[in-house]
Order: C-alpha cells, then structure tokens, then sequence
C-alpha cells in the first residue's frame, strides 16, 4: 500500500468545535455522536488514529481555521469571530490543541516542522511497508496550516507563527483585508501584498486554496516563494459550476509552471455541480476524483502535480463523500481507477503521497 499524506484536515476545529477525539477511529466516534450535534452539522466522521494506520496515512497538513461571524453556522460553532484579534485568539488556541495532542499522545500524533522531523517521519513509515492493524501503530505527523489568515493583525506575527509551526499560509477563506476568496470575489489588496512580501521573507508555503481566481493570478506572478493548492478542484470538471471556489484552467497551468503541487478534494458537491445531501452517493462515483487528478496530470503531462487534499471533516462527513467511501482508509480504492486510466505504480505514489512529500523536502527548514 501506498503512503498517503493528505493535504488538509480540520483536526483542530473539530476537537474545539465538538470535542472529537481523534484517537479513536472513525467508527468508535460515530457511535458516540449518534444523535447528537456533530454528525448533524458535520456528517459523521471520516477521520481517526485507527484509519490512519490502515490506510497508511503517515502525515496530515493540520490547519487552523475560524470563520468569520457572518459565516456561522449555528449556536454550536464556537469558531467565529468578528474581528482580526477575535481570530488571532481562536488560532492560537487551535494551535496550543495540537501542541498539546502531540505532548498527551506522542505515540499517535508528532508535528513536522523541519526536514529532520519529516525524515524522521519517512523512515519510520517507509520501514512498516504493510498496514497496521489500526490499534497500534505509528505516530500521524500533523503540518501546521493557516487557512484564513485574517488571525494575523500584524505582519510581525508572522515570525511567531514561524516559531509555533506553521509552515503553510492560505490568505483566504472568505474574502478579507487580504484578498477575494470563496463567494466573494477580488484581488489582492495593497495589504495582501505586504503579506504575501512578508510570507515569503520567512519561507512560508502560498496556499491558494479559496482565493479568488483573480487574486491567485496575481500571486502567482507575485510570491517568490512555493506555491500550492491544498485542496481545490478543477473548475472545467464540475460541469455548469462557475464558483471561484474551484480551479481555473489559469490557475492550475500557473501553479503547474511554478513546480506546485495541487490536492483533489473527494467531496460530492466539488465533484458534481448540484448535488445535494438528498442526492444519493451512488451518483458520484469515485472514478471523479480520479477524473480530477488525472485532469492535473494532463495540464502537467506527467503526475508531479496531483495530490489529495480531502477536507475530511471539514464542513462535510461519510454522507457527503464519494460512493465507496466510509473512512479515509478507503482512498486506495483509487488505485484500480488510476491504473485503469494508464497511470504505473511510480505515478500513483507520486500521487498518494510522494508529491507532497517532495515539496515538504524542498520547502521545509533544516532546522
């Protein structure tokens, strides 16, 4: 089996949002929230320790995220906030909940930092080739990753965050002070700029992940250091959509050109213009997300640019995700329908895990 590394989990708005504890499996979790807010507001789970280690999943870019107030979704979301020091707050303590998981649970959780703590990562991973049996195993390396960066009330922040772990920073979820992004669209501001200036000084990742499609034009002439998208699919396979949530041709050609890697996202609704929760599963076949990734591979003409960034949990659960799918475990359903469509072994590494390995290596401190 693969290594899979998945390029976005919202572990921390989860736990302080609904107290799931991701040290359990998937499963386990789903009975104890049976009937309660969590599955309600979030589906249920796809996410735990156990399908972790089944799946091979040897590493998680772990975000930070908070909504702005207008974007609430009901009593129960507690992340929200009306101003930029509101935010900053919320961030840090989503920080201080991995801090504090990897000091309570060093067996199942670490952060990875820097090239060391990724080889570390690696060897350990690379030396258990087979799948654990999901009750023991190896620990899940968490990458710090701001989603939002409206929590940054001034760019001298930024080398704090440096100093807590974040190694990856996308402007934008909704628009901001930044930049235009999802439903509300716009450049970058003259402070966007700054940011994207300052980011790069230290070494930050550009995640273009939610910015407008202007606005990820502009940075990707204007940020000098490396450039992803998280999680983002291709505009042109959602047929009738015309979100800047999505990819555009553009875009994905300028990430490509800039060596970025781009991470599909299996959630039906990015996968099929109009689906809703009422729709059944069986209507999105996870042949589209293989359809996704192979979209990437042909604008690159290799598979050095695609990579999987689920968003499990966040915003959506089992319910909402692609026929097939009942814990991440199952991504290496995608193995059949890649070779299928003429990718080898080296391709699908590549695209499990190898990709964003690639770019931890080159992006990451040495210290």
């Amino acid at each position: 089996m693969h290594l899979i590394v998945d390029a976005h989990e919202d572990l921390a708005w989860n736990i302080r949002t609904f107290g799931r504890d991701y040290t359990r499996g998937a499963h386990e979790t789903r009975l104890l929230e049976a009937g309660g807010v969590a599955p309600r507001v979030n589906g249920d789970t796809l996410l735990g320790y156990p399908d972790y280690q089944r799946g091979r999943v040897g590493i998680v870019f772990a975000t930070l995220f908070a909504a702005p107030v207008r974007a609430k979704l009901d009593e129960s979301d507690t992340q929200v906030y009306q101003t930029a020091e509101e935010a900053r707050d919320l961030y840090r303590a989503q920080m201080d909940i991995y801090q504090r998981l990897v000091e309570t649970h060093p067996e199942t959780f670490c952060l990875v930092g820097t090239a060391s703590d990724l080889g570390a990562q690696l060897s350990a991973w690379t030396g258990r080739p087979e799948p654990l049996d999901g009750d023991t195993g190896l620990p899940v390396g968490l990458v710090p990753l701001m989603e939002g960066a409206e929590c940054i009330t001034r760019l001298e922040e930024l080398e704090d965050w440096w100093e807590r772990g974040v190694r990856i920073i996308g402007p934008a979820w909704k628009g901001n002070r930044f930049c235009g992004g999802t439903r509300e669209p716009g450049p970058l501001t003259a402070e966007g700029f700054a940011l994207l200036e300052a980011m790069a000084a230290l070494g930050f990742t550009l995640d273009l992940s939610h910015m407008d499609r202007v606005a990820a034009l502009q940075a990707l002439e204007q940020y000098e250091g490396p450039i992803i998208a998280s999680h983002a699919n291709a505009l042109r396979l959602v047929k009738g959509s015309e979100s800047n949530r999505h990819l555009s041709d553009e875009v994905i050609e300028g990430t490509i050109a800039r060596g970025g890697v781009i991470g599909i996202v299996p959630f039906n609704r990015f996968l099929v213009n109009g689906w809703t929760d009422k729709d059944p599963r069986q209507d999105v076949p996870l042949d589209l997300v293989a359809a996704q990734l192979d979209y990437v591979c042909q604008k690159a003409g290799n598979a050095r640019h695609a990579a999987l960034g689920t968003d499990f949990d966040g915003g959506f659960g089992v319910q909402e995700s692609p026929d097939g799918i009942d814990t991440i475990a199952d991504l290496h359903q995608l193995v059949p329908l890649l070779e299928a469509r003429g990718y080898n072994d080296e391709d699908v590494a590549a695209i499990f895990g190898g990709n964003w390995i690639q770019h931890l290596k080159s992006s990451l401190p040495n210290e």
